[in-house]
């Protein structure tokens, strides 16, 4: 009897010891499994998207324009306060072969240049126009580039691509697009080498060079993007922009050849939204532009919209002129 209770007492013993392992890393299993789950789903949401984008991607339209004039400091300063993924200049050439961010190829929209220089103007079809190329550096820099957006700015300079990216370098991406090469290039100057120059000076010509700091070069030029590639060596990823009709699989395979990404417009998308998965099954990113408040195409809000591109149509990424309106969630 005192052996039979001895062997009860060590199978209840032995019994508790188990239930206390099982309940210890079972618990610890569980937990774990559900870690791994947690974490699986986090990384389809943010790895779901195609190179050279980790995640549904934030890019400055122009910096965070929507609030500060566009191409200045201040809006970059802006953008990268809202936590732009990367930041947009656009480039123009002056008289001297120097890169400057600006949309317009003239300067009379976003700057007192009429003022400054009221005689320097070129006239066509009873339009007057002061055109970037007409001006040296030191001349553009005696503009305001901020007033016509409020009084607040008044005293901005159109920065040069260097300034810029003195300033957001080590911070966010930088996306420039070469605006109107062709324009240039009647003038004898080279923007896609001007702009291979000045990130290989600042070393950003490489894929991976700056974790911190990716470059994508876009352009609604067929031709600049292929002598990016086929004359000048680049590498870094480059993206085709367009602004409206429907491309082919076809079409999209021939754009393939010199881009790594399409960028249409959002009605093309929201027209066509085949057109992401076609691009997709490529291999091919998709980033749409712009979204800005006020313009959101009948929905709520801006960020409804993003939302809506991002997470229905599963487009890579979004221009927008309201960074800090990005859906993060």
């Amino acid at each position: 009897m005192r052996d039979t209770n001895r062997t009860m007492a060590i199978g209840n013993a032995t019994n508790t010891v188990c239930r206390r392992r099982f309940l210890k890393y079972g618990l610890a299993a569980a937990v774990f499994q559900a870690a791994v789950s947690a974490t699986r789903g986090a990384e389809s949401k943010s790895t779901n998207v195609l190179p050279p984008y980790t995640k549904r991607t934030l890019i400055a339209h122009r910096g965070a324009s929507a609030e500060a004039p566009e191409h200045t400091l201040a809006a970059y300063e802006l953008a990268l306060k809202y936590g732009s993924d990367f930041v947009e200049p656009d480039l123009q050439m002056t008289k001297d072969e120097v890169l400057v961010c600006l949309h317009d190829t003239t300067l009379e929209r976003t700057t007192n240049v009429a003022q400054v220089f009221p005689d320097r103007f070129v006239e066509t079809k009873g339009r007057k126009t002061w055109p970037v190329v007409s001006f040296k550096l030191e001349e553009i820099k005696k503009l305001d580039a901020g007033s016509w957006k409020d009084r607040r700015f008044a005293g901005a300079k159109v920065p040069t691509f260097q300034e810029m990216i003195d300033l957001v370098k080590g911070k966010a991406g930088i996306i420039p697009e070469t605006k109107a090469p062709e324009v240039y290039g009647n003038y004898g100057l080279n923007m896609e080498k001007a702009l291979v120059e000045t990130l290989r000076s600042n070393t950003l010509d490489a894929l991976n060079s700056n974790p911190k700091t990716p470059v994508i070069i876009q352009s609604f030029s067929a031709s600049s993007l292929k002598a990016l590639r086929t004359e000048y060596g680049c590498r870094l990823p480059i993206v085709f922009l367009f602004g409206s009709g429907n491309y082919s699989k076809e079409q999209l395979t021939g754009i393939k050849e010199f881009a790594d990404g399409i960028a249409p417009n959002k009605t093309v998308v929201l027209d066509h939204p085949e057109i992401v998965n076609d691009a997709h099954a490529l291999g091919m990113s998709v980033t749409v532009w712009t979204f800005r408040a006020g313009q959101t195409s009948g929905f709520q809000s801006v960020r409804e919209e993003m939302s809506h591109f991002l997470q229905q149509l599963k487009v890579d990424a979004v221009f927008t002129d309201n960074p800090d309106q990005f859906p993060r969630d």
